[in-house]
């Protein structure tokens, strides 16, 4: 399928949910994450839900990441260049939702992308290969282009993949997992429970 299909298919999908199977698929999702081979990284930038568009709760992530004391990064966008400031969240980090209804960090302490060591992307569809479909913005795709090449790249779905994507661009960044209620996938070695 083509992106464009892919998004509508997928926020339709989405809007279908109750309050209750996201709370219990986001829980799941957190669970199945500790199974990674991620836990000796630092540095970890996360997605902060878009309630409206029925988003994966990252609330129980972050828990996980607070928990293992790991330095969490947020993002903040710009619109008119599509670019994304990183800051590192603190007890003193104030947010606000801006005219999209994603809360962002005010201000901070400003991390360089070169210090993150992986990220939580959010999507609405993805591919056996790990070719992902964002809202078509292209941030974070400029944002983990920019990244050190072994950051790691992790999606979180509520679905499973498609077969495949038809309209992969050169510029489209491949996750390196995805993590499903019910699944890990690993795209750099095939997938695995």
């Amino acid at each position: 399928m083509f992106k464009k299909e892919l998004r509508i298919k997928y926020k339709a999908w989405r809007q279908e949910m109750t309050q209750a199977d996201i709370e219990d698929k986001s829980l799941a999702i957190a669970n199945r994450l500790l199974q990674l081979d991620i836990w000796d990284k630092t540095y970890f930038h996360l997605f902060l839900t878009i309630v409206e568009q029925k988003e994966v709760d990252t609330e129980f992530v972050l828990q996980i990441l607070a928990g293992k004391d790991k330095e969490i990064v947020v993002a903040k966008s710009n619109f008119d260049t599509l670019e994304m400031t990183h800051y590192l969240l603190t007890d003193n980090t104030k947010f606000q939702k801006n005219e999209y209804n994603i809360y962002e960090p005010i201000d901070g302490i400003e991390v360089p992308v070169a210090k993150i060591d992986a990220v939580f992307v959010p999507l609405l569809a993805y591919d056996k290969k790990g070719n992902r479909v964002g809202y078509g913005k292209g941030f974070y795709d400029n944002f983990l282009s920019k990244c050190k090449a072994d950051v790691v790249k992790i999606g979180l779905s509520f679905f499973e993949p498609e077969e495949s994507i038809e309209d992969v661009l050169p510029t489209d960044i491949r996750l390196d997992y995805c993590v499903t209620p019910a699944n890990l996938y690993d795209f750099r070695q095939g997938f695995f429970e």
